[in-house]
C-alpha cells in the first residue's frame, strides 16, 4: 500500500509543471471590495464559493509559480527558497483534487474548507522562511546589483500574490465554517463593512506601546485628530480589513516609537506620536508623525527595500531580538497592504526633525478593487533586464582633490 502511495505522489509531482503552464496562461480575477462585501452578506452561497476558488487559487498560485522559477539560480536554490516552493506545490496538488468534485456533495464542501485552513497554516511561515532564504543568499554570495532589482520585483509580486490568496481563503473559510464571531458578529469574513479607524489607530498603538514598555521602559503618547468632510457623518469609518490596517500602522507606531525613544534618550519629556485621520469622497488618509530624528534623504529608497534593513538580522524562531525590529520586511509589506485595495503607504521625512507616513485609502468599496500580479511578457522582461551603463554621472563618495589635478603648461 505504501509503494502504491509513493507512486501515486511521485506521478502527481510530475504532473505539477503541466498544471503550472495550463493554469498560468489564465489573468487573475480581482474582486471589489463591495463584491466580497455583497457575496458573503447577500448572496452568500458555498457551492458558488467553491466553483470559484476552484479554479481561482489555482490560476493566482500557478502564476507567481512561474515567477519564482525566473529566480537567479544562486538564490532559487537556497534551503529555505526551496521549502517555499514545495508548499507552493503541496497547496496547488491539493486544491487540484476537487476540480472534478461535485459542488452538491456537503461532504466535499467541507472537505475544502479543512484543505483552505490546512493550506493556510501552512503558508503561516512563508514570509520569515522567503526573508531568511534572502539571507542565505546574501551570505553566500557577494552583491550584485542586478540580482537585488530582480529579487526586489520578484518579492513585491510574490507577497502580493500571497495576500490576496490569504484573502480569498479567509473570505471562504469564516464565512462558510458555520459559526460566527462573537467578538466581531457584525464582520463579513475579515471585513468589517464599518470599520472604525479610529479604533483601530488605537489598538495597533496601544499593541506598539506595551512592546515599546516592555523593552525602552517608556513610550510616547498618542494625540490622534478626525476629520470628515461628509455632512451629518462624524465618524471616519469605510469598508475594510481591520487586521490590514492594523497591520500597518502597528509598523508604522514601532517604527516611530523607537526613533523617537532613540532621539531622545537623554530626555525625560519624550514628543508624542501624532495621527489625523481625514475622510474625503475619495481617500482615507492617515498620516502618522513623529520627532524621532527623520532619515537622511540618501537612505529614504531603502526602507521600502527587502534587501535592507537598519535592525539586526534575526534567525527564524530566534527570541531575543528587539521587539521592535525584525527582518526590516515591515515598511514593504505594509505599503503591499494598502496598493492591494489600490491604496498606498508614502514617508516624508526631515533628517534632524522627524518623519510622516501617510496612508492612502480608498474610501469608496466600489473603487477598492485587487491589485493582482499577472505573469505575461510584461513580467518575464523585467527577468531578462540587464545591467546597463548609467547614462547620469555617479558622484564620487570622496570630494576631489585639486592640489593633485595638473594644469597644463
Amino acid at each position: 500500500m505504501k509503494f502504491v502511495r509513493f507512486i501515486m505522489k511521485n506521478a502527481a509531482l510530475a504532473s505539477v509543471p503541466k498544471h503550472i503552464e495550463h493554469f498560468s496562461k489564465f489573468s487573475p480575477s480581482p474582486l471589489s471590495m463591495k463584491q466580497f462585501l455583497d457575496f458573503g452578506s447577500i448572496n452568500a452561497c458555498e457551492k458558488t464559493s467553491f466553483a470559484f476558488l476552484r479554479q481561482e487559487l489555482p490560476v493566482r498560485l500557478s502564476n507567481i509559480m512561474k515567477e519564482i522559477n525566473l529566480l537567479p539560480d544562486r538564490l532559487l536554490t537556497t534551503p529555505s527558497v526551496q521549502t517555499v516552493q514545495s508548499w507552493y506545490i503541496q497547496s496547488l496538488l491539493e486544491i487540484l483534487e476537487f476540480l472534478d468534485k461535485s459542488p452538491d456533495d456537503h461532504k466535499v464542501l467541507g472537505e475544502f474548507v479543512d484543505t483552505l485552513v490546512s493550506i493556510r497554516n501552512r503558508h503561516n511561515e512563508v514570509v520569515p522562511t522567503m526573508a531568511q532564504g534572502i539571507i542565505e543568499y546574501k551570505e553566500a554570495f557577494s552583491h550584485d546589483t542586478l540580482t537585488n532589482l530582480n529579487t526586489e520585483y520578484f518579492l513585491d509580486r510574490f507577497y502580493m500574490s500571497r495576500i490576496s490568496i490569504r484573502m480569498l481563503i479567509n473570505q471562504h473559510t469564516l464565512i462558510f465554517d458555520g459559526t460566527l464571531n462573537p467578538i466581531h458578529p457584525t464582520t463579513i469574513g475579515c471585513i468589517d463593512p464599518h470599520c472604525d479607524v479610529g479604533d483601530v489607530v488605537q489598538d495597533a498603538f496601544h499593541s506598539a506601546k506595551m512592546l515599546c514598555e516592555q523593552y525602552y521602559l517608556r513610550s510616547p503618547d498618542l494625540i490622534l485628530q478626525e476629520m470628515c468632510s461628509k455632512e451629518k457623518n462624524h465618524l471616519t469609518s469605510i469598508v475594510y480589513v481591520p487586521s490590514h490596517l492594523y497591520h500597518m500602522l502597528f509598523e508604522l507606531f514601532k517604527n516611530a516609537m523607537r526613533a523617537t525613544i532613540e532621539t531622545h534618550d537623554d530626555s525625560n519629556n519624550l514628543p508624542p506620536i501624532k495621527v489625523l485621520v481625514s475622510l474625503g469622497d475619495e481617500d482615507l488618509s492617515i498620516k502618522v508623525s513623529d520627532k524621532g530624528g527623520g532619515v537622511p534623504f540618501r537612505k529614504m529608497e531603502n526602507l521600502f527595500s527587502y534587501m535592507y534593513s537598519t535592525a539586526p538580522t534575526p534567525q527564524i524562531g530566534e527570541r531575543t531580538r528587539p521587539p521592535l525590529a525584525g527582518f526590516g520586511y515591515g515598511l514593504p509589506i505594509s505599503r503591499l497592504y494598502a496598493k492591494y485595495f489600490q491604496g498606498d503607504l508614502q514617508l516624508y521625512s526631515m533628517e534632524g526633525h522627524g518623519t510622516e507616513a501617510v496612508i492612502y485609502l480608498k474610501a469608496l468599496s466600489t473603487d477598492s478593487i485587487e491589485r493582482l500580479p499577472v505573469y505575461n511578457k510584461t513580467a518575464l522582461k523585467n527577468y531578462k533586464v540587464s545591467q546597463e551603463a548609467d547614462d547620469w554621472c555617479i558622484p564620487s563618495k570622496e570630494p576631489l582633490d585639486l592640489s593633485r589635478v595638473k594644469v597644463p603648461k
